[in-house]
């Protein structure tokens, strides 16, 4: 496992304090835990970003798990999300007449298990 992580590893977590590295120790094999290992419901990629998103019945939450991968297919990002909702956009540029770039946003993807109750927040790809 330690191969297809970066020495570098750029980690951000987004949730309760108590559900901090709900995956680290997964990827970096230092868990001492008998916590089953997270299963995805939805697996999605837009380009060098993956997305997983699932629900843990044991701890009653749920996650979203985003990674950026180089094209030898080493992580060097991680992004945990629990009890949030995600939405990811597109950033992009366009030209015109009266601005030489305005920026665009397109919503791409909306994280869909969670509810209403949690609270949301953007990722820009």
């Amino acid at each position: 496992m330690h191969r297809l992580l970066a020495p570098d590893l750029e980690w951000w977590f987004h949730g309760p304090p108590s559900h901090r590295h709900h995956l680290i120790p997964h990827l970096t094999a230092t868990t001492t835990s008998s916590k089953p290992v997270l299963v995805p419901d939805l697996i999605v990629g837009f380009g060098s970003v993956t997305i997983a998103e699932g629900f843990d019945e044991t701890n009653l939450v749920w996650w979203v798990h985003a990674w950026t991968t180089t094209a030898d297919g080493v992580i060097t990002e991680i992004r945990e999300y629990v009890n949030t909702s995600v939405t990811v956009t597109r950033l992009g540029f366009h030209s015109s007449d009266d601005v030489v770039a305005s920026a665009m946003c397109t919503s791409v993807w909306q994280s869909k298990l969670c509810d209403e109750s949690v609270p949301g927040l953007i990722l820009a790809i």
